[in-house]
Formats: C-alpha cells, structure tokens, sequence
C-alpha cells in the first residue's frame, strides 16, 4: 500500500433514505448512493457457509478430465512465448456453455488444464489451470515476475460524500477507510490463494485522487481525471484500476492504457472504442434497452394497463420512459423509443431529469403531473435509486398508480432498494433483473472468501460489490496466461467459459464475455414486487420474486407476463 492509501479517508456510507430525509441535500450522484444502498444492512440472521474451498491443483498432461460439478476442463495453450489458445470443454464452471477454456497466451512456463472449476463450487470460477516454469517477468507495465499492480482512486469528496449520506440515512452504517481497504487486501489475498496467477500476487495501491466522483458522474471534471490516470499509470505504475466509477475516469485511464474496471452503464460500442481497456459490471446500456423492450414489445405493448391502479386499470397501455439527463443515458433511452417506434407501438413520453438530489423533489412533483396529463399508464424506470423515492411518494399524494416497471439498473431491482420506495405504489412494479436470486449477506461468496482471509473480523457493507468487480479482474487475468498485457486479458475474457447457468448461489446472473461486449451479463429473468414478503437479504418486509426462468438478451419469446394471480398485492404495513 502507497503512503497516500495508508494515510487516505475513504467512507462509504449505508443510506435509506425516504423523501423528507432527502431534502437539502446535493448533488450527489446518484449512481454512487446505488453503491452504498447495495450494502445497507447486514442481515440479523443465515449462519456463516464456508461456500469456498481450497482448490488443489492436479498437475495433468494438457487434456483436462471429467470435472464434477465443474464441468470438463479444456485443453491447455501451447506453451511457448504468444502460445495459442487451445480448444475448451464445455463448462469450466458448471458444463453452463462450450467455449474456449484455456489461458489466452503463454510465457517461457508450462499450463495444462487441471480437473474441474479452479474454485470447486464457484459458479463463477475459470477452468482450474496449472502452472509452472518462467512466467515472463514483466510483460506489461505494471506487471513483474512477482506481482500485478493494481490501484485503488479515492476521490477527493468521498468525506463529504459519507457525511451527506449518513444524514440522509439516520444511522450510523459507515464503512471507514479502514473497513474498506482491509476488506479489498483480504480479498486480494483470497484471489491470490485461490486463482491462477502465475506467480505473480496482486499488490493493491490505494491514492488520494484530485477528482471529484460526483462531478464526474454529472459529465463534468475531466481534468481532474486526466490528472488521477495519469498518477495511477506513470507513479503507481499499474496495470489495472479497480474504482475507474465514471466515465471521465475510465476514458483517461484507457487512453494511459491502464485496465480499468466500473463505468456504469455505457454502451458496448462506446466500451469497444477503448478495447481493451474498459470492463464494468454494470450491464451495458444497449443490453438494458434491448431487455426492456423485448419485454415491452413482445408481453406488453398490444395489452392493457392491468395491473395499474385506479382509474387508469385495465386502459390501453400507454408507455413513458424516464432516465437520466446524461448523454450516455438519453442515448440508451432514445434507442428505446426507436426500437419501440420500428415495431409500430411508440413511446408517448421520453423524460429527462437531472441527477441532483437537491432538485428531485420539485423534479418529481413535475414528472409526475406530466405523467397524469398525459395518461401514461406505464412507466419504465430507468432511474437512480433515490428518483423512484420522490416519484412513488408524489405519485400516491395525487392518487396515480401506473404500472412501474424495473429496467435492472442502479439497484432498483434489490430488495434494500425496493424497500425504500412507497409501498401501495411499489406493489404495482415488475420487470427486469439482469441478478441472480437475493441471498442472506452471510450466504454470499463476498462474504465466505473474507472471511476465509480474516475469519475474527467483519467485512465491509459493500463486500459483495468489491468482490465481484475483483472477481470480474481475477477472471481475465487467470484466463490471459503468464504473458500479462491487455490484449491478452481480452483474450483470456473471451476465453472464459461462462458462468453456471442457474446456480442457486449466483448471486449475479449469468456471466460471460463474448466478442465486442465488456460487461458480463449475458440474461434476465423477470421480477415482481411483494410488499408483504420477507427479504432474505435482511429480514425486512418487501421484496421481489425472482423467476426460475433466465432469458437470453435477444431470444425473449415473449407471452403473457408471468405474474401470479392476486398480483399486485395490497400492503400489509
């Protein structure tokens, strides 16, 4: 760890905020409230599993053997500098896809496929690979024979940014610098224990950044960025960036040729003009609309309102978009309204809001009387977390009730967020969910691999969130092989196998990494909103229903939604 990390202030606070609460305050950028809302509450009960295992590696001649639960591995690269990649099994993780399951490339050493998943159990796990031999030494800036340099930005409002949302949240649910970086080291050294590195051992670099995550998110502080890029690729030296959370950020790090992990929601093609940098968790925005229209056009669109409220039950349905005011998200938004518009059932309604939290409230009172006068009967939500707050509330003071439905985006789709929103309005919500089905915190891989490093301490509020954009890089970098560049990691991301389809414990959905995609959501599954069920998440009241059905993004066949009878349910509370 730099001196700058050791010494650095980095709090991510647990909101729930409600409508009054919210007042005052901004602007934040309500793509960062999405991460902490991600981590709120611990849950009260669901006893600790050790969900993960030792994996022992099982030296092989290159031909990978029946593979349990994992699937069969696939034939190892051929060794030797820039070694092709060899022909994989059909499953790595669980037998979910065929594909292309060895290392991108190989260095002086030797890789051969060993049995099964290289996490046995994870459904998330490469093919196990073993290793031995030279390993290149330093194949890349910020790669050496014994480690890959990785950065951490914090960014110079994240105090003011905790002490704002523990205000808006009433209580006292803060990760503090210490929580955070002891949380990504434990997990650095689960990755190191547990995945194929080649010799080489994650070294974490956290830095006080000049930018601001907030400005950055509302399209502006490039500068600053710049600036920040520049520390982590010349002065810290890295390969790879783990908190690249905006788009100036991610841009600047790409264009320092840094790997860089987080921009949220932009498009593949937007990603792809800086291949093969820029990777994110959060589902590409051209996924999100083809999802939701898929929805739309093929379930919804020649229907009625029937699961509105009032007066507006069982009318014709008539469609509003909301989103964003950010260009990345009105381009999102406008391919809805054109796909909609080819298929001859247009978009009435196209509306911007910005993301200020200091505006929303008035911004939502407007919205919503637009949405009455012009007798909207559905509204597809491609918000923020915190906007379906203020127009849920609004929308019940004026007796509105539309059908609500969730894009996947922001945490909408996740109980703790759900929860926050007025209730006799949610009840009305469905939709779709690129996640896998809610788990206890206690439940989750996050969870099981800290403490499998730290077993007497707790982790982080956001241990699950860390943990999957770390898994997202230990991914590429065990499947690039020992020659590590970034034209290999792509490599070595197009070679993974895919996740296991369908596992209880995906807590993320289906992964993988085709050609010309940088995110890892390959499906959804519809949702629907139960205020009277109990979350597993954290034993609070209101939560969704996953379906057992996941849907490929374009291969939606469409049919009646799969809504249960009494749906929606009337609030118990």
């Amino acid at each position: 760890m730099s001196e700058d990390g050791s010494s650095s202030k980095l709090r991510l606070s647990a909101a729930r905020a409600n409508g009054r609460l919210l007042k005052g305050y901004g602007p934040l950028a309500a793509l960062l409230v999405a991460f902490v809302l991600m981590a709120m509450l611990v849950p009260t009960k669901a006893p600790q599993q050790n969900v993960v295992k030792e994996t022992q590696a099982v030296s092989g001649n290159g031909t990978g053997t029946s593979a349990g639960t994992g699937g069969t591995a696939g034939t190892a690269g051929t060794a030797g500098t820039g070694g092709a990649a060899g022909t994989g099994g059909a499953g790595g993780a669980g037998g979910a896809k065929t594909g292309t399951g060895a290392v991108a490339g190989t260095a002086a050493g030797k890789t051969a496929a060993c049995a099964g998943a290289q996490v046995p159990g994870d459904p998330y796990s490469p093919p196990c690979i073993s290793f031995s031999g030279n390993n290149g030494g330093a194949t890349s800036i910020g790669v050496t024979a014994n480690q890959i340099n990785v950065t951490f930005r914090i960014t110079a409002d994240s105090e003011s940014f905790q002490q704002t949302l523990q205000s808006l949240g009433g209580a006292n649910i803060a990760d503090t610098t210490a929580d955070i970086e002891r949380t990504i080291t434990a997990l650095a050294t689960y990755f190191n224990n547990h995945f194929q590195f080649y010799g080489r051992k994650l070294n974490i670099e956290f830095f006080n950044g000049q930018g601001s995550i907030t400005n950055e998110l509302l399209g502006s502080g490039q500068q600053q960025a710049d600036a920040d890029a520049v520390t982590a690729a010349q002065q810290l030296h890295a390969f790879a960036e783990l908190n690249a959370s905006s788009e100036p950020y991610g841009v600047a790090l790409s264009q320092q040729h840094v790997v860089n992990f987080g921009v949220p929601y932009l498009s593949s093609q937007f990603m792809g003009q800086y291949a093969p940098y820029m990777w994110s968790l959060d589902t590409e925005s051209d996924d999100v609309v083809n999802a939701t229209q898929e929805l739309n056009l093929k379930s919804m669109a020649t229907g009625n309102a029937q699961y509105a409220g009032g007066d507006l039950q069982g009318k014709p349905r008539k469609v509003a978009i909301i989103a964003p005011s950010n260009p990345w998200y009105q381009t999102a938004a406008q391919s809805a309204v054109a796909q909609a518009a080819a298929a001859g059932h247009p978009i009435a309604d196209n509306i911007q809001y910005q993301l200020n939290l200091s505006t929303l409230s008035s911004q939502a009172a407007t919205i919503v009387s637009q949405l009455q006068n012009d007798g909207i009967t559905t509204v597809f939500c491609g918000c923020d977390p915190v906007t379906p707050v203020y127009l849920t509330s609004r929308a019940a003071e004026q007796g509105y009730t539309p059908e609500w439905v969730v894009a996947g985006v922001a945490f909408t789709d996740q109980d703790i967020v759900g929860q926050l929103f007025q209730q006799s309005e949610w009840s009305h919500a469905f939709g779709v969910s690129f996640a896998g089905q809610t788990l206890p915190k206690q439940q989750t891989f996050g969870y099981a691999a800290y403490k499998q490093v730290s077993p007497s301490t707790e982790p982080a509020n956001a241990v699950d969130v860390i943990y999957a954009q770390m898994l997202e890089m230990a991914i590429g970098l065990q499947m690039a092989g020992p020659d590590l560049t970034p034209a290999n990691f792509e490599t070595g991301m197009r070679a993974y196998p895919g996740s296991q389809a369908g596992a209880s414990n995906a807590l993320y959905g289906t992964w993988g990494f085709p050609t010309g995609h940088f995110t890892p959501q390959e499906d959804w599954t519809f949702i629907y909103w139960n205020p009277n069920m109990t979350s597993p998440y954290n034993d609070k009241q209101g939560a969704y229903v996953f379906s057992k059905t996941r849907t490929k993004i374009g291969s939606y066949p469409g049919g009646a939604l799969p809504l249960p009878a009494g749906f929606p349910f009337t609030p118990s509370g």
